[in-house]
């Protein structure tokens, strides 16, 4: 049976959620999750939520699937040895060195590959697998098609995503919430830019990076026909009431194995919606008809949330079922055993029944005593007792009885496995480099690499893969190395090309390759070309550094989420980098947000603008897919701080710029000129972010 898993953000929401019918609870515990404005739990909160979960047959999943810094980890490693001591059935990951260390302080919690991983293709998948993650989150982005042959050769569980709001961006890879307003998505506080308005032509005059929510309420059959494993719903910042509506539906769904009527899409668009619904992703339509936003003067559905409100508060809604078979025996202490519909069988004992004064017991009488489960988890389906003539029993005693077997057999439901906790132990020191990191530059169009360029001797050129293909680098090699740039965002279809794009890349010249995905690992490994870590892949942690050299990377690029002083106290047991150059990269969309509005441009470079008259250059990514890149350029060839942080490579990004630009932007670097941009910023790396 498919799982449906419901939003947690606060204890309300979690009894909101199993009384309607949730198979499992994701929900967040202390500062480590991805949702930091829900209420989240306390210590004993959790505690108790995990046992009235499983008390009811629900599992918990815990999310610890944000970024984390070193100073950070070692709470991290606490948080995750009391949630397994409490019995969480699994924790919810992004980040490689938070991976490391659960698998070293709690290596017996099974681990889910949070959406955060950016995990989208079969290969991706199956390197999760090999670490050990018993399941994987897809990418909203997936369509049926996709996500039915990842289900068809997935070694492990998939869960995906079937109702409420979607990210412009593929999940993990978003940072324009981080670098325009310094409150990180890749850390639990996003601010939602994608929200506000946005246009073209230098007016904000629309939304185009606001989607409605998914509803895939239609295809819950289909999903389950296909081997999903889990059906996810979002909503972990929104109202108890929200979380009881749609939970209540799609667990009707799934338990009637049937798509929603048109009452019960009304209901899912009473309870929360912006102009409607999408389908768009899962059925391969991206287009305008995906966007929506919600109106100011919507309202909730008050008098349907205080009756939906009102049941799950009023009375259990979700009565276990449990059989018992009583024993009155003359001359012997009473016995009642509890079974329930899960194989849990208990056996108590009570008091030698007493002879008769007046009116012996009956079965009857015993079994209605024993019946009244009221204020427990309990209903009685069947009650057989078996009893002596002549008896007597009172009615304290038989109520003790059932009392004691109902309370052995929830020890018995809520049973703690046994488990190993492992120590948590800080990467190894090591000293950082002391020389002025090599200058590295990464290039978006073939006009950019010139004579007057590579005469500058970078010390590695970063190439898109499938541009490599359109230039001779022969005539450059002498001067310096390249490095093939694999896409971030692609597709199980892809990855032949994608392999045959890096032999030819290779056989010209190309001695390097990115690592910028979980699922390019399977792209690179007999490649025999040297893995660079990318900035795709969020490098927050020495952890993380330790993580990725033993995937057998040589170098690694640092999260440019971080602040100076963070790079500099890195455990640098790789070679690090740093983008300490250009615009940096705020958002990779499956929409093509161009063509949406203006038709397909893809020679141009179109810039978005929001309500403040920033401009954001959208440049074309591999797929059709778009990448907005921050209105102002990263600048810090004034400054000295990058140069004495441990650093190995320091990485000039060029996208708008011009072939001579690109050379200009090197020599001042190389403290040969003073070029700087007209309007710079200087990112994130003095400020970090929340």
């Amino acid at each position: 049976m498919t799982e449906l898993l419901a939003p947690a953000g606060s204890p309300e929401a979690l009894i909101a959620a199993v009384q309607n019918g949730a198979d499992a609870v994701y929900m967040g515990f202390g500062d480590f999750n991805a949702r930091k404005g829900a209420r989240n739990f306390s210590d004993e909160a959790f505690r108790a939520a995990v046992s009235y979960c499983h008390l009811r047959g629900v599992r918990v999943y815990l999310t610890l699937n944000t970024l984390l810094t070193d100073r950070e980890l070692p709470a991290l490693a606490e948080t995750a040895k009391r949630a397994c001591a409490y019995g969480v059935d699994a924790i919810l990951v992004q980040d490689w060195g938070v991976l490391e260390t659960l698998r070293a302080v709690v290596p017996d919690v099974a681990l889910h590959a949070s959406t955060q991983m950016s995990l989208h293709t079969l290969s991706g998948v199956r390197e999760a697998a090999r670490l050990g993650i018993s399941r994987a989150v897809l990418a909203r982005e997936l369509s049926r098609a996709e996500i039915g042959e990842i289900c068809a050769q997935s070694p492990i569980e998939i869960e995906t995503f079937i109702h409420g709001a979607l990210c412009m961006c593929y999940s993990g890879q978003c940072e324009m919430s981080a670098v325009i307003g310094e409150r990180s998505g890749n850390r639990g506080a996003c601010a939602q830019p994608c929200r506000l308005p946005y246009g073209w032509n230098g007016k904000a005059d629309g939304h185009p990076l606001s989607l409605k929510d998914a509803n895939l309420a239609a295809y819950v059959p289909e999903l389950q026909e296909m081997g999903v494993a889990c059906l996810k719903l979002e909503g972990r910042m929104k109202r108890p009431e929200y979380v009881a509506a749609i939970t209540g539906i799609y667990a009707r769904l799934l338990r009637e194995n049937r798509a929603a009527t048109k009452d019960e899409q009304r209901q899912l668009a009473a309870a929360f919606s912006r102009d409607g619904f999408t389908d768009g992703y899962y059925l391969g339509h991206t287009g305008n008809a995906m966007f929506g936003t919600r109106g100011e003067n919507e309202r909730w559905p008050e008098e349907w949330f205080a009756a939906l409100r009102a049941a799950y508060e009023k009375e259990d809604l979700r009565l276990l079922g449990v059989r018992f078979d009583a024993a009155i025996r003359r001359g012997r202490p009473l016995t009642l055993t509890a079974r329930d519909e899960d194989g849990h069988a208990v056996c108590v004992t009570g008091p030698v029944p007493e002879a008769a004064r007046n009116r012996s017991l009956t079965a009857e009488d015993a079994a209605q005593r024993l019946r009244k489960t009221g204020g427990t988890a309990f209903t009685v389906t069947q009650c057989d007792v078996a009893v002596d003539e002549g008896l007597s029993v009172s009615a304290a005693a038989l109520n003790a009885l059932r009392r004691d077997a109902l309370d052995r057999l929830t020890e018995a439901r809520c049973a703690l496995p046994a488990r190993r906790i492992g120590t948590f132990s800080p990467p190894a020191p090591v000293a950082n480099p002391t020389v002025a990191p090599l200058l590295t530059v990464s290039l978006a169009c073939a006009g950019q690499l010139t004579d007057e360029l590579a005469a500058l001797r970078p010390a590695m050129i970063y190439l898109p893969v499938e541009l490599v293909k359109e230039i001779d680098l022969t005539p450059f090699l002498p001067y310096t190395r390249f490095c093939a740039v694999l896409p971030r965002i692609y597709r199980t279809q892809d990855e032949q090309p994608l392999r045959e794009l890096l032999a030819a890349a290779k056989a010209g010249g190309v001695s390097a390759v990115t690592v910028g995905n979980l699922g390019h690992l399977a792209l690179v490994r007999d490649s025999g070309l040297a893995l660079r870590g990318d900035y795709s892949l969020n490098v927050f942690n020495s952890a993380a550094l330790v993580f990725l050299k033993e995937q057998g990377l040589e170098s690694a690029t640092v999260s440019f989420e971080l602040r100076n002083e963070q790079i500099r106290d890195l455990q640098k047991c790789l070679p690090c980098e740093a983008i300490v150059y250009g615009r940096l990269p705020l958002m990779i969309t499956e929409n093509c947000i161009v063509a949406n509005s203006l038709g397909h441009r893809c020679g141009e470079m179109p810039r978005l603008t929001d309500r403040r008259g920033a401009q954001f250059p959208v440049l074309k990514a591999y797929g059709c897919r778009s990448e907005v890149q921050n209105a102002k350029t990263l600048y810090l060839a004034d400054r000295d701080e990058y140069r004495r942080i441990g650093l190995t490579y320091a990485r000039l990004r060029f996208t708008t710029e011009s072939a001579q630009e690109c050379a200009a932007v090197l020599r001042a670097y190389l403290g040969q000129g003073d070029y700087r941009p007209a309007d710079f910023t200087r990112g994130l790396f003095y400020r970090g972010v929340d």
